[in-house]
Parts: structure tokens; sequence; C-alpha cells
């Protein structure tokens, strides 16, 4: 099976502070927006599981869980609570304000954790990948081993001038073991908040090609086809991907025309930049 959508070139960059729903993105699961609170806001419920990322700010406590503050996405690892279908909790700001992720998808009926989970910055796992200029750092916060249902999250840190989600992939056919269908979002920030990046979203057969730069705050909704970002020379960029699916999985298919690339980087040393937080 593969997945394709029609949603127009407007509809899929998303200015800040505009919420991702599935009849907006054209898909089954995935609903991503971010807050900035300055009062307790409720999340989760039944037949739904949610993801909430501290991006910045006095930290939160969400429910009974108390999750550590970042200024910003450059000051550090995330925190981040999970809450299973059925579970609900209020998103207090310890200080002032707080922004916040939100990522939800219906329950499926696959077994997860029974209790909300707090994931500590101890608990994120950092991978350091990609070799030249394609070196990026990922930082794992709901990884497919994790005990969630349709949910995955991670943070992708881009020093400037290099290439991320290179070479290009892509997650839209149902290939198993070699693909899965995801949806997801990439949510932007830049160590400047001036800055911008470009964000090319293209099919192999051309029926689309699209190129944005993408600014701090945005959102860029990822129907089909492979999706590549390079950081501007003198700018480093972050995006937080939110992803939802059957199988608990990130499988992709690289470009075939670029896919080479992965090969040369055994010859090749990581970027001395990466890891740039934590």
């Amino acid at each position: 099976m593969n997945r394709r959508h029609t949603v127009s070139q407007p509809e899929l960059r998303l200015p800040p502070g505009e919420p991702v729903t599935p009849d907006r993105a054209g898909w089954s699961y995935l609903e991503f927006a971010v807050h900035e609170l300055t009062a307790p806001m409720t999340v989760g419920g039944d037949g739904v599981e949610t993801a909430v990322v501290i991006l910045g700010g006095g930290g939160a406590t969400v429910g009974d869980l108390d999750l550590p503050g970042r200024a910003s996405v450059w000051e550090g690892r995330a925190s981040a609570a999970y809450l299973p279908p059925g579970a609900s909790a209020s998103i207090t700001p310890k200080g002032i304000s707080v922004t916040v992720a939100v990522a939800r998808a219906p329950a499926s009926g696959r077994a997860t954790a029974s209790t909300p989970v707090r994931i500590g910055p101890e608990d994120v796992v950092t991978e350091v990948r990609g070799a030249g200029n394609a070196t990026r750092q990922i930082n794992h916060i709901i990884a497919p081993d994790f005990p969630a249902d349709r949910l995955e999250v991670v943070e992708v840190y881009t020093p400037s001038g290099n290439w991320s989600s290179w070479p290009p992939h892509k997650h839209d056919t149902d290939d198993m073991p070699r693909e899965a269908v995801l949806e997801e979002v990439y949510s932007y920030r830049f160590r400047r908040p001036e800055a911008w990046g470009v964000q090319r979203l293209y099919r192999a057969d051309g029926s689309r090609d699209l190129l944005w730069s993408v600014r701090d705050g945005e959102t860029v909704i990822v129907t089909d086809g492979y999706h590549p970002f390079v950081a501007t020379h003198g700018d480093d960029a972050y995006y937080l991907n939110a992803l939802a699916g059957d199988i608990r999985t990130m499988a992709c298919s690289y470009d075939p025309e670029l896919d080479h690339v992965r090969e040369e980087w055994e010859g090749m040393e990581p970027d001395p930049r990466v890891p740039l937080v934590g």
C-alpha cells in the first residue's frame, strides 16, 4: 500500500501556533500542536495516547510527573511525558510560562505503559548520525522500543551548513521490513530566531516537488515522499519530529539516486561540532 495525499502546498507549511489535525493533513492518526502556556491545560483522555515535550521555559508538571525546564531547545536535552490511552493530566507551568509540544494519536489496542511515564533528560538517548556536512544529532525521546502505541518522537539538531534527513528518505509505503507507513511533522527552531533553513518535499515521479524557506516556530506536514532538510550557513537548526503509524518502527527507504553517500561515510569523519546540545 502506498500513501499519497492531495493536500495543497499552503496547507503543508503552517505558521507558528497552527495545529496539525488528521483532517488538515489528510491522514488517519497524528495530531500535533505547540502551546505557549501561562495557565494549566488538560491533555489525554479515553481512546488516545499523548506525548508532551518541553521545548522551553520553566518546566511543568504533567499530573504527578515533574518535568524540568530548559531555557530553549539549545539549553539541554528534553524532558517529556507519555500518557497512555485512558490517562489524562493537567500540564501546569512551574514558572511564568512554558512552551510544550503535544502529540496525540488514537489507540489501536496495542499494549502500552499502564500508567503515565516521565522521560527525563537523562533518559533521552543521543545519536550522532552521518558524516562530513551530513552530520547531525538525533535525540530519541519516544523510540520504537518505548512502550507506546502509535507515537514516536525525536529531536534533530543540524549544525549550520549541514544536511539532515540525508540521504533523502520516505516512509509512505507498506513494505516491511524495508519501509513502513508513518505520518510525520517537522516543527522548527533556530539558535538565532531570525534564521531560516530549507525543506524539500518531493516524489520520485515528479508529481510533487516543493521547496520552502522554513522559519522558527513553523511546522511542515510530511504527507508522503522524500523530505530532506539543510541548515543555512551560520545558523544551527533544530526540528522536533512527531510520528505515528501502525507499526513501532522508523523503517524507511532512501532515494536510490542518492543512497550511495551512506557507503562513503565509512571513510569520512563526523562533524566535530556534533553533538550541539547535551
